[in-house]
């Protein structure tokens, strides 16, 4: 980091709250975790058999109700928003523009993974390899990709919203709630999942306002006992609407495709994250804290996209040395995931030394006709999206390296990694 890179990083640390910088980088190493513990591999007679060996404990149902934290994620980034579009507005931004920007933060970090995977599920396509585990892993290491397509949405409709929140704030959060339920009631009456898919927009809108009334300062204003009162209500609300409703119990089966639980977890963790606040404060005014959290946060996506590849090429490195695997679910498989998980965690932050460069916003060309943007920005949602609903495979790696070169150029966003000092605020 250059000098004129640390003073701008200190300006901003003194601006900020640097709490919801700490809930992103934890939400996203929580994901890591997670992505680990599901990473089980069996070598038998009848070849490599790939597992979900976290799912299947008996606990994880219940701990998905408080560890399952995307929707934290989506409430900070409606916080962080609301902020920036307000920062916008002030410069005299069009809507436009903000879009632009967020869409240059999701595509520039997408196109370098997309690439790879289009590129080693080709060379897997010509290899005698069984098609069918390939396809095991494709999907595995697609799964995040979800959220390219459903975050990419709610921040190209932030403006949208943030206008409709300052005008009615009630009234916007009740209509998102109440399309939310009424695609969930949709769903469960006709027995077909994908009638859901509209709450990919639905549910994930709702909580993004919840980081409007953050920002706006709802959340701060209640007492604590408040708070409290309100997880408290909002747990028991989502134990009867999981045992009336069709919903599994099972936290992670909600979110494809997302469902009125998330919501109420989204209420739930924008309040723990404000009751928490003092200690959190008081944890990031250490400067070894504040450290870790710039370092990782000034990199969040290529940590989030590449993990889960790097994962893999870590078991595909086992299979073929070969080094002895443990078999999931033993203890010695539970203690080696901790090393396994600090590997990772190297591997990626050493890759992101140069990919970081993607994530930084250089300057950009004078906007384009809206349309055009528009046009950009479905382009780029599109293969994610189609990815989230049918699994990762080849021609949808190929499909998200094209729809994401043409939403860049469309939307007159520099392909090339930026230089260094050359950066948006």
């Amino acid at each position: 980091m250059t000098t004129d890179e640390r003073a701008a990083a200190e300006r901003l640390l003194a601006k900020r709250d640097l709490t919801l910088d700490l809930a992103r980088v934890v939400c996203v190493l929580l994901v890591i975790v997670v992505h680990l513990l599901f990473a089980g591999v069996v070598v038998g007679d009848d070849g490599i058999t790939l597992e979900r060996t976290l799912e299947v404990q008996p606990w994880f149902p219940a701990a998905t109700w408080f560890g399952l934290i995307m929707p934290l994620f989506f409430v900070v980034g409606g916080f962080a928003s609301a902020a920036g579009y307000g920062s916008a507005r002030r410069r005299g931004d069009d809507p436009e523009d903000f879009a632009r920007v967020r869409l240059a933060r999701l595509a520039r970090p997408s196109l370098p993974v997309f690439a790879f995977l289009a590129l080693v599920l080709g060379v897997a396509a010509l290899l005698p390899v069984d098609p069918g585990f390939v396809d095991g892993v494709a999907v595995g290491v697609g799964s995040p990709l979800w959220f390219l397509a459903s975050y990419m949405l709610v921040q190209a409709l932030a403006p949208f919203l943030i206008d409709c929140h300052e005008r009615r704030p009630v009234a916007t959060l009740a209509v998102l709630v109440a399309l939310a339920c009424i695609t969930d009631v949709a769903r469960i009456a006709s027995g077909e999942m994908l009638v859901g898919l509209p709450n990919v927009a639905f549910v994930w809108l709702a909580v993004q306002q919840l980081g409007f009334w953050m920002h706006d300062g709802w959340f701060r204003a209640r007492r604590w006992w408040q708070l409290t009162l309100v997880v408290v209500a909002v747990y028991a609300i989502l134990l009867v609407v999981v045992r009336v409703g069709d919903y599994s119990s099972n936290m992670l089966a909600n979110q494809f495709p997302p469902t009125v639980p998330l919501l109420l977890l989204g209420v739930a963790q924008a309040c723990l994250l404000q009751l928490l606040h003092r200690p959190l404060s008081a944890l990031m005014a250490l400067r070894p804290a504040q450290a870790v959290v710039l370092l990782l946060g000034s990199r969040l996506m290529t940590v989030y996209l590449w993990h889960l590849p790097v994962i893999m090429l870590l078991i595909g490195v086992q299979l073929v040395l070969p080094i002895p695997l443990s078999m999931p679910g033993t203890g010695q498989w539970w203690l080696e995931r901790i090393p396994l998980f600090l590997v990772v965690l190297a591997i990626v932050f050493a890759m992101s030394l140069q990919l970081v460069r993607f994530e930084r916003v250089p300057p950009l060309a004078e906007a384009p006709p809206a349309w055009r943007t528009i046009v950009a920005i479905v382009l780029f949602i599109a293969p994610p999206f189609l990815v989230m609903v049918l699994g990762l495979d080849l021609l949808l790696a190929v499909l998200g390296v094209v729809g994401t070169v043409a939403a860049l150029l469309l939307a007159r966003i520099p392909l090339r990694p930026a230089p260094r000092g050359r950066l948006l605020g």
